[in-house]
């Protein structure tokens, strides 16, 4: 369709297609502060008459602001300018929306009829379509698929063109003509086309270089393929090595764990004898403590049956030399006593002659038995009397009548003297007998009482050495009590402390695992490497002291500051000198075993720094541990920055003395 204004009153539309806009509906454009939609279109031709003024110019702007690209690219002023500005209320937001007939389906849209609206305000500038957000480029896709060609924008005759057509030249109205045609659109584009085709030469060169170019690098690509591919099937194989290390080394911790386990299980054993043993010994001491008493008290018995046996022995020396002189009178007796009875058996036989005299009497006299028998009994009683006067007589009668003279009595005398005499000297023998016995018997009873005495002043010391002993066991049992608690104490802490060890290890696994996930993979293979350096090389060992992370220490609540001021830096190793940096990193780099920094101590020349006084301001590397021969590499790496209270003090420190400065919280 064709779009012309015919004068300054008058817009004519012609439709030259069956497509044609059904209708407009305006608000808040330009002059148009109210919503106004026009009466439906003819598909043919449509005339808009109006007075100056009355806005004929502001629908056709209204039209070409949805479909030219006139109002394309609106700047924020343009966008305000284009709003109502009369009076009344301020408008904020405008809208044109544009009904096309869609019968013939030029729009690529599904329908008979289709609404395009724009609606511009402040801070906005949107498309509808049927009632649906789309965009801008989406707008003008579709504004080309109907034939409103950007490159030909004469489907809008503008106010003045038909005039100015009259009074073209002739060499004007051929390239007006071109224009309308589309050739000169062609011969741009034609020139546009040439210059790309030259570009794309020139890019095409560019391009075969760069192909060439990338012909080499994947050769080289190739080349280090296949020693990525060796490397990996060498690390593969340095991996299961490590992993069968590792696994020796778990199986042997395994072995001197479980050895250390049963030495403390044979140590515990050992220790539980030794207490049954103590209980065995204390048990034993009560029984000897009881057999002390019970053997005292033996001691004080024996004590008494000694005396009372000592008292009976005086007695039965007594008895026995009474009994002597008894049996001594006795056998004289017995002499005298034989004798009589040989004067009695003559007696008695001439009484029994007499008796068998009796007896025939008695026989003859019956009835006088019983009165003889008393008489007898009488007469036997008195004849007893008889014949002891009678012995007494004979014996004296004997004396007399023994000797024939004086010379044999005396002679009898003297015999019976010296019979007395040794009678006396073997009494005297044996009363020195009996008093040798009873020396004898003395001296034994003073050894006795000494080895009494003596053994008393033992059972004394041993008592004493029973109360020692028992003082000491009792110290003894007091210290094995104490030594059993402390054994239990120290039983409990190995107890716990194997429980720390435990968790430190697995705390320490951790560590080390997140340790190795926060350390670039170059510099952990670098750090690993140096370790199997340092193993195999003593010289080289002796003088690599580690990375910096291990040789320092601090408290907690400075390790986010540390870990931000030394960065990759705590990953540094420090080492004697120069030369043992060198010697490692010849064979680092012989072994591709990754990237390390060293900080060989004879090179290191620490800065000066001179820091601020004042409490706001410490310095980190005062607040850090370390050995002091390695002070030159912590000096490096800490001196220029201080702990600050908060980052007001930072940036003051900071601009005045120049130095690097952080807080706690990093």
């Amino acid at each position: 369709f064709n779009l012309s204004w015919i004068a300054d009153d008058l817009t004519v539309f012609f439709w030259d297609h069956i497509m044609y806009i059904k209708q407009v509906i305006i608000e808040g454009f330009k002059s148009y502060k109210e919503q106004i939609a026009t009466e439906a279109f003819s598909p043919k031709i449509n005339c808009v008459v109006g007075a100056n003024g009355s806005g004929k110019s502001n629908f056709f702007h209204a039209i070409r602001f949805v479909i030219s690209d006139l109002f394309h690219n609106l700047r924020n002023e343009e966008r305000q300018a284009l709003l109502h500005e009369g009076a009344g209320h301020q408008v904020l937001s405008a809208f044109v929306e544009i009904v096309f007939d869609n019968s013939d389906n030029r729009i690529p849209v599904d329908k008979d009829e289709v609404r395009l609206r724009r609606t511009i305000g402040a801070k906005k500038d949107e498309y509808f379509l049927d009632g649906k957000h789309i965009t801008k480029t989406e707008v003008m896709n579709l504004l080309e698929s109907a034939g409103f060609s950007r490159s030909n924008p004469y489907y809008v005759v503008q106010q003045g063109k038909i005039a100015s057509l009259t009074l073209m030249k002739d060499s004007e109205r051929l390239d007006l003509l071109k224009e309308i045609g589309g050739t000169r659109v062609y011969e741009e584009r034609r020139r546009e086309s040439l210059k790309i085709m030259h570009d794309t030469d020139n890019r095409r060169k560019q391009i075969i270089q760069v192909i060439q170019y990338l012909d080499e690098r994947l050769r080289e690509l190739d080349e280090e393929k296949e020693e990525l591919k060796n490397y990996q099937q060498l690390d593969r194989k340095r991996k299961s090595l490590e992993y069968a290390i590792y696994d020796k080394e778990l199986h042997d911790a395994k072995q001197m764990l479980a050895k250390i386990e049963e030495e403390r299980y044979r140590v515990s054993e050992k220790s539980a004898r030794m207490y049954d043993s103590v209980m065995t010994f204390d048990e034993r001491s009560k029984e000897l403590d009881k057999s002390f008493k019970d053997h005292s008290k033996e001691v004080q018995k024996l004590s008494k049956e000694k005396e009372e046996v000592d008292k009976s022995k005086k007695d039965a020396i007594k008895m026995r030399a009474k009994l002597e002189l008894d049996d001594k009178e006795l056998q004289e007796k017995i002499v005298l006593n034989l004798k009589a009875k040989e004067d009695a058996e003559v007696q008695l036989k001439l009484l029994e002659d007499e008796i068998q005299g009796s007896c025939a009497e008695l026989n003859k006299i019956k009835k006088s038995y019983d009165k003889q028998v008393r008489e007898e009994e009488n007469l036997t009683r008195e004849i007893m009397e008889r014949e002891k006067q009678l012995s007494i007589l004979y014996q004296k009668k004997g004396r007399a009548s023994q000797f024939h003279d004086k010379a044999a009595r005396d002679q009898w005398l003297k015999k019976e003297i010296r019979d007395y005499e040794q009678v006396l000297s073997s009494n005297l023998e044996q009363e020195r007998k009996l008093r040798d016995e009873i020396e004898q018997l003395e001296k034994d009873i003073n050894d006795q009482d000494s080895y009494i005495k003596g053994r008393k002043d033992e059972a004394h010391e041993l008592e004493s050495l029973i109360s020692g002993y028992r003082q000491e066991y009792n110290q003894y049992k007091s210290e094995r009590n104490k030594l059993h608690d402390e054994r239990m104490s120290l039983w409990d802490k190995e107890k716990n402390l194997s429980g720390e060890i435990e968790k430190r290890r697995s705390e320490m696994a951790q560590a080390e695992k997140s340790l190795d996930n926060a350390t670039p993979g170059d510099i952990r293979r670098g750090l690993y490497s140096i370790k199997k350096i340092c193993k195999a090389d003593r010289v080289i060992e002796g003088g690599v002291f580690g990375p910096i992370f291990e040789l320092l220490d601090c408290d907690e609540k400075f390790f986010t500051a540390v870990e931000v001021t030394a960065g990759n830096s705590l990953f540094h190793v420090v080492v004697e000198s120069d030369e043992i940096a060198s010697k490692i990193i010849s064979q680092l780099n012989a072994q591709k075993g990754g990237r390390v920094t060293f900080i060989p101590l004879n090179r290191v020349n620490p800065p000066r720094v001179t820091y601020p006084q004042s409490s706001d301001v410490i310095p980190l590397l005062k607040k850090l541990r370390f050995s002091e021969k390695f002070a030159p590499a912590f000096a490096q790496v800490f001196a220029k920055t201080v702990t600050c209270k908060d980052l007001d003090v930072a940036t003051r420190v900071a601009r005045n003395n120049g130095l690097d400065c952080i807080t706690l919280e990093g």
